[in-house]
């Protein structure tokens, strides 16, 4: 696992990217070469920046995007620090349930933020893209956007929530229906399940995302975050206690043969083999 301790980001090695101009945080997910894909170090770096919008008084709306072809096509198998070891597979497990833990603190940052945040999304938007997405307060999408939450073809969890994050926004049974499938949506499909707001074409993405950004940044500041929290007071009361459960199942799940048949099956191009172990 990566050095969680650190608060620098080394120069060449952002994967996230912040720039803050009239009132509007723009936090843009800059690895296009890899489809945006997820990394620890791509959390921590979540965290600092989110860390830094938090306390500073000029941002009033934060705008959530990424370059190239894809929003985020899930996670960077390639990445280093992936694996988490551990003297035996207890210790290995109860690692993987501290991390998991560690990465929805660091995602919390950025839910919770006081600001709003609006996500643009375009291309592949999987697996952990996903439930970045579904962190954000509103969502405009392109019309090529597809999502999807494939964990359980791999012999993975949901890990980071998503799965409820949809069950609070378009009822169990679809959270279910994605999540236990693992099977893509088009953005039409998600605009009509409320997991997005707007869909526009491709070309008009960004200008409708930055233009619903100045928007909210218009208004007052107090009534605005004042209103963010009480909805979210409201729609997440239950999600703390979920979350727990879902960091043991990611590390179960982590830990188990399964998920090193998901992902071999995947790398061979053939259907896999789970027994449940």
């Amino acid at each position: 696992m990566i050095d969680t301790i650190s608060t620098e980001i080394a120069e060449g090695e952002e994967r996230l990217r912040l720039e803050v101009a009239d009132g509007i945080a723009v936090l843009t997910l800059c690895r296009p070469d890899k489809l945006n894909g997820w990394s620890w170090e791509s959390t921590r770096q979540l965290g600092l920046l989110a860390d830094r919008i938090r306390f500073d008084p000029s941002v009033r709306v934060v705008l959530l995007r990424a370059e190239g072809r894809a929003f985020c096509a899930g996670i960077d198998v390639t990445a280093p620090g992936g694996a988490i070891t551990g003297a035996s597979g207890a210790e290995r497990t109860r690692n993987y349930y501290e991390g998991i833990r560690w990465v929805h603190e660091r995602f919390a940052v950025l839910a919770r933020l006081p600001q709003p945040v609006v996500a643009a999304v375009q291309g592949y938007c999987l697996g952990f893209g996903f439930e970045l997405a579904l962190m954000a307060d509103v969502r405009v999408a392109a019309e090529d956007a597809v999502f999807a939450l494939p964990e359980a073809r791999l012999g993975v969890a949901v890990d980071a929530g998503g799965d409820l994050r949809i069950a609070r926004e378009a009822g169990a049974g679809w959270a279910k229906y994605l999540a236990l499938t693992g099977r893509r949506i088009d953005a039409a499909t998600a605009h009509r399940l409320n997991l997005l707001q707007q869909v526009v074409p491709g070309d008009e993405l960004e200008p409708t995302a930055r233009a619903l950004a100045a928007e909210i940044a218009a208004n007052a500041p107090l009534a605005v975050q004042g209103i963010k929290r009480g909805i979210d007071a409201y729609a997440d009361a239950a999600l703390p206690a979920a979350l727990d459960r879902v960091a043991m199942t990611a590390a179960l799940t982590l830990t188990s043969d399964d998920i090193r048949e998901g992902y071999g099956a995947k790398a061979a191009r053939r259907p896999p083999h789970f027994t449940g172990g």
